[in-house]
C-alpha cells in the first residue's frame, strides 16, 4: 500500500464531438500522469455532452467503445483511471444508466458506479433540467479496493446526499471521488461547501474534477474542480479553464486525522 500518492483532477469542456471530448481527456490525462500523478479523474459526461433528445443514440455498452479508449489508456499511462461518467445503454428502454467506470493501471475495468441521485431541479431563470426522464437510476454504493487505498464512487448531484457518503465511509472509503458536471449557479454557492462538508464528515480526501463551459442543452457548468484533504481543507483547485488539478494524498496524514478525532468510531445511529 503506498502512503503517498499524486491524484489528478481532470476539468474539460466536452461537446458532441465523442472523438474530440476523448482526444482532450488523453492529452490531459497524459500531461497528470507526466506530472506523477498515479490516480485520474475524469468529469462526469467526459465523453459526450450532447442535447437530452440524442442521448439514447449516445448512449453506449459497458465493455463498449468508450471504455476500451478508456482501459488503453490506463495501461498506456499505468494510472488508476476513474472514467468520469458515460451513458450506459439499459436493454428493453429508451432510458441509460450515468455509470462511472474505474480502470486499474494494467487496463482492467475494476468497478463500474451507476449515478444513484438524479438532477431533477427548475430553478427558475438559471436551469431546467429533468435527468429522470432519459436516465435510469443506480441502486447501490460502490467502494473499490486499490494499493492507493479504497476508494468511493459518486457523480455530481449525488454530492448533496451526505448519506451515499456516510455509507463509503462505513465499506472503509478513503478517497472518494465526485465527477460532475455541475451547474451555475448552485456552483457558485454550494459546490465547495459540499465538497468540504464530504471531506470533513467521513474524514476523506476527495477529488472532484467539473465540467466547463455550455453544452448542448444551453446549460453552464461551473468549473473549480477541486481536491480537498481529510481536514476539509481545500489542497488544489481549478478556475474555469481546461487543466488538470494535482495534489498529493498522504495516507498517514489521514490516519493522523482519524485517530486524533475519531469521530467515526463515534458514531450512534450505524444503519
Amino acid at each position: 500500500m503506498r502512503s503517498r500518492v499524486i491524484a489528478a483532477a481532470v476539468q474539460l469542456d466536452a461537446s458532441a464531438d465523442k472523438s474530440a471530448n476523448l482526444a482532450a481527456a488523453a492529452r490531459l490525462a497524459r500531461a497528470a500522469a507526466e506530472r506523477g500523478a498515479v490516480l485520474v479523474v475524469l468529469p462526469e459526461m467526459f465523453f459526450w455532452r450532447g442535447a437530452p433528445s440524442d442521448e439514447r443514440a449516445a448512449a453506449e455498452t459497458i465493455p463498449g467503445p468508450t471504455t476500451d479508449a478508456l482501459a488503453t489508456l490506463a495501461a498506456e499511462l499505468r494510472v488508476y483511471l476513474v472514467g468520469g461518467s458515460l451513458l450506459e445503454a439499459a436493454p428493453g428502454t429508451a432510458r441509460a444508466y450515468n455509470t462511472c467506470p474505474v480502470f486499474d493501471p494494467q487496463g482492467a475495468l475494476i468497478a463500474t458506479y451507476r449515478k444513484v441521485h438524479l438532477f431533477d431541479v427548475d430553478i427558475s431563470g438559471h436551469v431546467s433540467i429533468r435527468e429522470s426522464a432519459t436516465r435510469l437510476p443506480g441502486t447501490e454504493a460502490v467502494v473499490v479496493p486499490t494499493d492507493l487505498g479504497v476508494l468511493g464512487l459518486s457523480v455530481c448531484y449525488d454530492l448533496r446526499f451526505p448519506e451515499l457518503y456516510r455509507t463509503l465511509s462505513a465499506a472503509g472509503a478513503e478517497i472518494v471521488c465526485v465527477p460532475s458536471a455541475f451547474t451555475f449557479p448552485t456552483g457558485a454557492h454550494h459546490w465547495e461547501v459540499l465538497l468540504r462538508a464530504r471531506a470533513i464528515e467521513n474524514e476523506v480526501y476527495v477529488v472532484a474534477p467539473n465540467q466547463i463551459g455550455r453544452g448542448a442543452s444551453g446549460v453552464a457548468n461551473f468549473g473549480h474542480s477541486l481536491i480537498v484533504d481529510p481536514w476539509g481543507t481545500p489542497i488544489a483547485r481549478a478556475s474555469n479553464q481546461e487543466t488538470v488539478t494535482l495534489a498529493e494524498l498522504d495516507r498517514d496524514y489521514l490516519a493522523k486525522v482519524r485517530r486524533e478525532l475519531p469521530c467515526l468510531e463515534h458514531r450512534v445511529f450505524r444503519s
